[in-house]
């Protein structure tokens, strides 16, 4: 990717979401998994990168990396933890070479999941919170097209907001 693209939320992402979840459950039939529509796109109102984040949880992650070539069935690249301790990055691109999914796999509620799960929620049960990062991200991409500034210059909002999820989710779950 040259650039970083916004676009306006897509109301039709949660139903793709679904469908590519229920793809991802059925390749990998035998394994114990969720798969949750995380990430901009699972948020309504939010402008997002058009690519569909999802979480994977599997019970047994030695089991889930074993079976990847089902995912690469699927058109998963799979990346292995790709810089995050604990996790199975899979990603994903149509025909053109576009990236279309990111799969993140955890271990069923490790922190890994359990802070992806919660920043969502939170972003979904705070709308002003949600709007605020999307400006954050539209003022991001105005001023740079380049991924690497654009994912220094989200960093610190991200941290600091995930943080709050936490601290919100442990409360209200």
């Amino acid at each position: 990717m040259s650039g970083i693209r916004l676009a306006p939320h897509d109301p039709g992402w949660a139903g793709a979401a679904a469908e590519e979840g229920r793809a991802i459950t059925h390749a990998l039939g035998g394994l114990d998994v969720t798969v949750h529509h995380i990430g901009s796109t699972s948020v309504p109102g939010l402008v997002a990168k058009p690519i569909l984040d999802l979480l994977l949880e599997a019970d047994d992650m030695t089991a889930l990396a074993v079976r990847g070539g089902d995912l690469a069935a699927l058109g998963y690249e799979g990346l292995g933890a790709y810089l995050i301790p604990g996790r199975l990055y899979f990603r994903k691109e149509d025909p053109l070479g576009r990236r279309t999914h990111h799969l993140h796999a955890f271990a069923t509620g490790s922190e890994g999941a359990r802070r992806h799960l919660a920043f969502r929620d939170y972003l979904r049960a705070h709308p002003e919170v949600a709007r605020e990062y999307g400006a954050l991200k539209q003022s991001l991409v105005a001023r740079t097209p380049d991924p690497e500034h654009y994912m220094d210059g989200k960093d610190p909002w991200v941290k600091a907001t995930e943080a709050a999820a936490l601290h919100w989710a442990g409360r209200s779950g």
